[in-house]
């Protein structure tokens, strides 16, 4: 990693989605997106294979920070709020893009579905052996999350990009927080942070018939 990222701590952007739950289980966005900020900062820290993902995030974060900063920002508090208002006011498109491209669901659902990739591949990493290769578990975790939502020519470009990744103890390295032991120690505990999120997020989308956003 360059001098840039020399301040980055993959356990602290992890355990920042901690903080993106309150008390009612509701899915605060500024703490989500500032957890998403981290994690562009951990791809990007990797080189250009995962540009792919991390400018389509930043994309999407760049919209979800001017509705947050919007005249209804406090309608995009949390999670909860911002599905409660789009959805009674009719500013989602269910079933084709148009009137509402870049709502906040459909926006937040992308993100969502890149954090169920992320998570899977991080949990590979943590539980694979030392000799594992890092291109089959970002395959494994891309079929199981983001593949179903891409067309055939972008599935097979990524899973070639994969063929490039480095090794296990790379990324692990790349996590800045010590040796590759201490990091699969940290993932064990930081992980259940970001699946409780997604969880919470999955449920909410299914009550309402979201997760099938054009």
């Amino acid at each position: 990693m360059d001098g840039l990222e020399s301040d980055f701590n993959l356990k602290v952007v992890l355990v920042s989605f901690k903080q993106c739950l309150n008390e009612k289980e509701e899915v605060l966005l500024d703490h989500y997106l500032a957890g998403w900020r981290g994690l562009v900062r951990f791809l990007n820290s990797l080189g250009a294979i995962f540009s792919f993902i991390s400018k389509d995030v930043t994309t999407k974060l760049q919209i979800m920070e001017h509705l947050r900063s919007g005249p209804q920002r406090e309608h995009y508090s949390s999670l909860q709020s911002m599905v409660a208002y789009e959805v009674g006011n009719q500013l989602v498109d269910l079933e084709r893009r148009s009137r509402h491209p870049d709502s906040g669901c459909r926006t937040v659902l992308r993100l969502h579905r890149a954090l169920r990739w992320l998570q899977l591949f991080l949990e590979g990493l943590r539980t694979s052996p030392e000799d594992a290769r890092t291109a089959i578990l970002c395959t494994d975790s891309y079929n199981a999350s983001l593949a179903a939502y891409h067309p055939w020519i972008i599935r097979r470009a990524v899973t070639v990009a994969f063929c490039a990744l480095p090794t296990r103890k790379v990324f692990l390295e790349a996590m800045n927080v010590g040796s590759p032991e201490q990091a699969v120690e940290m993932l064990g505990e930081a992980l259940p942070f970001i699946e409780h999120v997604y969880n919470v997020s999955q449920k909410l989308y299914a009550e309402h018939s979201l997760l099938d956003l054009p």
